[in-house]
């Protein structure tokens, strides 16, 4: 037996639906011959966009550009035009709205918005540029100015672009993507809105550091790992916490709080100063240069000791921070000392309380400073470093 689905051309809420064989829609590249239907009539009140025609599930989509100056009138969100059942689930979390503000208007010539996704209710007709060819997915779609726009998915990013225009006037004439699906009745919202959000991944804080090219910070980490092997060598920049197993001994995001956090405490903003530093704490820890040679695994290191693990690369920051502005201290001779440490996680005399809590390594700010202070105190004093407990 032969099964069926309806091709949804996508010409408004009265379009008539055609039934086609499964098979065909899932190998035709023609499918937009299929929708060569008698359009509605529309109002003679009408937006009209720029559009690209594109199809999924059987289903007629657009992308749309929208000036910046109508999404707001445009786009609904969660006013009176949304049914009552879809109101609950559409929350705005206004502490991300000035974050996405300040990004828009400290780069007025850099900023970047992905496309808002929507559905639509109501009347609309496509027009393609040509008939024939590569172009008949490509022309003018017409909205009825009656027709509901429901945001499903960017709803931050449209109340950011409402906040900005009241700043800056004069972004009104850009414009951002807008991806349209019809919906007759809202019916399909509901579950788009889920779907949209469920699926949504967001990349780890290590990745965008990574390719963050204007956080100054971010530079000087980047740097730090390029110049000193031990951290180009062994640092994961995809993954903000590193699994049981990896091969790798850091997280960027965790090394960037650590470098970060060295540059705030010393004040120091000279690239060449803050690399030698990393460099001489790298070359102090024998545990570190054992599993940059494939002597000992992370994941040993991980299990046995606490300087593998970013409570540490904070803390020893902190330490160093305050040995370097010590002027009576010898810093490199006080981070050499690292090395006479004893990081093993059994030593609870040592790290209980501090890096430890029952056993587990904690990252709390009072972990990390009570930490930092002890490594502060080992390696200021110059003692046999793993006979001092307490």
């Amino acid at each position: 037996m032969l099964c069926h689905a309806a091709l949804d051309c996508g010409y408004g809420a009265n379009r008539p639906r055609y039934i086609y064989p499964r098979h065909i829609l899932t190998i035709a590249v023609d499918w937009d011959i299929m929708c060569e239907l008698v359009p509605e009539r529309l109002a003679m009140n009408a937006f009209a966009f720029p559009a690209i025609r594109g199809v999924q599930a059987g289903r007629a989509y657009y992308v749309v550009m929208v000036p910046l100056g109508a999404v707001g009138s445009l786009l609904r969100f969660n006013d009176g035009a949304v049914p009552d059942e879809l109101r609950a689930q559409r929350r705005l979390n206004k502490s991300r709205i000035p974050a996405i503000v300040r990004y828009i208007t400290s780069n007025p010539r850099e900023y970047v918005l992905s496309a808002l996704t929507a559905t639509i209710d109501g009347g609309f007709h496509f027009e393609p540029s040509d008939t024939n060819g590569p172009l008949r997915s490509i022309g003018t779609l017409s909205v009825d100015m009656t027709a509901t726009i429901l945001v499903n998915d960017g709803q931050h990013r449209r109340a950011a672009i409402i906040e900005v225009l009241r700043e800056r006037p004069h972004f009104a004439h850009e414009t951002v993507a807008v991806t349209l699906f019809p919906d007759h009745g809202l019916e399909r919202s509901r579950q788009m809105f889920v779907d949209l959000n469920q699926h949504g991944v967001k990349p780890s804080r290590s990745i965008r550091l990574l390719y963050d090219a204007r956080d100054e910070r971010a530079k000087l980490s980047r740097a730090v790992v390029d110049w000193v092997p031990l951290f180009r060598d062994m640092t994961d920049f995809g993954r903000s916490n590193l699994t049981a197993s990896s091969p790798k001994l850091f997280a960027f995001s965790n090394l960037h709080t650590a470098v970060s956090t060295f540059a705030s405490e010393t004040g120091e903003v000279d690239e060449a100063r803050v690399i030698e530093f990393w460099a001489a704490v790298a070359e102090a820890i024998p545990d570190w240069g054992l599993a940059h040679r494939g002597q000992m695994t992370p994941a040993a290191l991980r299990r046995e000791k606490v300087h593998a693990h970013g409570v540490a690369l904070e803390a020893i920051a902190i330490a160093g921070a305050r040995l370097l502005n010590d002027p009576r201290l010898d810093w490199r001779a006080a981070i050499n000392r690292l090395g006479n440490v004893d990081w093993a996680r059994s030593n609870s005399a040592l790290w209980e309380g501090r890096a430890l809590l029952v056993g587990r390594i904690n990252r709390s700010r009072t972990s990390v400073m009570l930490t930092a202070e002890k490594i502060w105190s080992l390696t200021r004093n110059g003692a046999d470093a793993s006979a001092q407990v307490g």
